[in-house]
């Protein structure tokens, strides 16, 4: 199946953790196959803070906060905290930290770069740990992509005896239900930063960038060679650009230094598929199958097939056992509604809209189901 020739390691609905690689990543690189990038494409800008954020430290009202609360409370309740400045989440594309404060809203590695920023400014301590959960998985165009979570701790200023016993406040993107019992590992600003260049080579990927997509994948493995996202994604690069044998060597490094990635596992079967070494991708294949024995997203596209061909039963049974497998992503709840909606359960598709409205994570797919779910409501009063 096409997509899980480009399942892809992804940070675009969220952070991921590490995974660790140990040997030098120079001889994945060929830079004959790409031209130089459109874009800059480096460091300094992604914890660079702007003077509009200087002034917003510097007001007042801010500063007061900052000493009755203390520094870390007090800055993140500036930011968070309904009232106050108020940074929304914003999934659809990865901002810098003065990015992300202009436009009021991020994702999960904006919201965390522009924390830090802040903090950084006031001279409190930050460090970063990436929490181990169910990866989310999305989609787009025939890309699949793989999300992990990463948040911010701040601790008190070096020097304030104020808060002498003070262990440091955690900032994190994820409802409080989905934060209980999930472990954590310290992870250094380098991975940070790879993580912050994984996802906009994966942007500029999705948007058909290519020369881009791999100035910015080859950061990131550089900034950090131990990141197998940003391996695995320069990979997928090198698919686009029907580069498939640098794309498996990009896809067996990662093999080699983590066996059960099942991402790497299933791209470098495709790849194998199409260089004719059958035998080495059905011996992958059968090793993905053990490691994952449902494929992402097969009865989500058996069920766009149903939809097609108007078997609305059947289409209704497929999107539900794909809301049963993952309960938070928004496109199985609207076209199960949708499935719904042909079927004449009027009640039953306005819940599943009103959820893909609560899972959306972008401004345009909130706009596009809020307009759904009023039509719903409209026709409901109507009849």
């Amino acid at each position: 199946m096409r997509t899980w020739l480009l399942l892809l390691f992804a940070l675009l609905a969220g952070c991921a953790g590490p995974q660790r690689l140990t040997q030098t990543t120079e001889s994945l690189f060929d830079d004959a196959l790409f031209a130089a990038p459109s874009v800059r494409v480096g460091i300094e800008e992604i914890f660079a803070v702007s003077e509009s954020m200087r002034s917003y430290l510097r007001q007042p009202e801010i500063e007061a906060q900052l000493r009755r609360k203390g520094a870390p409370r007090g800055l993140l309740e500036a930011l968070y905290k309904t009232g106050e400045l108020r940074i929304d989440y914003d999934a659809s594309t990865t901002r810098n930290a003065a990015e992300a404060f202009e436009a009021r809203r991020g994702n999960c590695l904006s919201l965390v770069v522009m924390t830090a920023a802040l903090a950084r400014e006031l001279d409190l301590q930050v460090r970063y740990r990436s929490a181990y959960q169910e990866e989310t998985i999305s989609r787009n165009g025939n890309l699949v992509l793989r999300s992990g979570h990463v948040n911010v701790t701040l601790g008190r200023r070096f020097v304030d005896p104020r808060f002498p016993q003070y262990d440091g406040m955690t900032v994190d993107f994820l409802p409080p239900e989905e934060l209980r019992g999930l472990r954590t590992q310290e992870i250094d600003e380098d991975t940070v930063v790879a993580m912050f260049m994984n996802n906009r080579a994966v942007e500029a990927m999705v948007d058909g960038r290519l020369d881009d997509a791999y100035a910015w994948a080859r950061a990131a493995v550089q900034k950090d060679p131990q990141f197998v996202g940003s391996v695995n994604t320069l990979g997928v690069i090198y698919l686009r650009r029907d580069a498939l044998a640098q794309a498996a060597r990009a896809f067996g490094h990662a093999l080699e230094r983590a066996p059960n990635n099942v991402t790497a596992l299933a791209n470098l079967a495709g790849t194998y598929r199409r260089l004719g070494r059958v035998g080495e991708a059905a011996a992958l294949q059968e090793r993905l199958a053990k490691l994952e024995p449902e494929q992402p997203f097969r009865d989500f596209n058996l069920g766009l097939a149903a939809m097609k061909r108007q078997d609305y039963v059947a289409a209704k049974d497929l999107f539900a056992r794909e809301v049963a497998r993952t309960s938070d992503y928004h496109e199985f709840h609207y076209w199960l509604g949708l499935a719904n909606l042909q079927l004449g359960n009027d009640e039953q598709a306005r819940r599943s809209l009103a959820r893909a409205l609560e899972a959306s994570q972008t401004p345009r797919d909130r706009e596009i189901y809020s307009a759904k779910l009023d039509w719903m409501r409209a026709r409901g009063a109507a009849q």
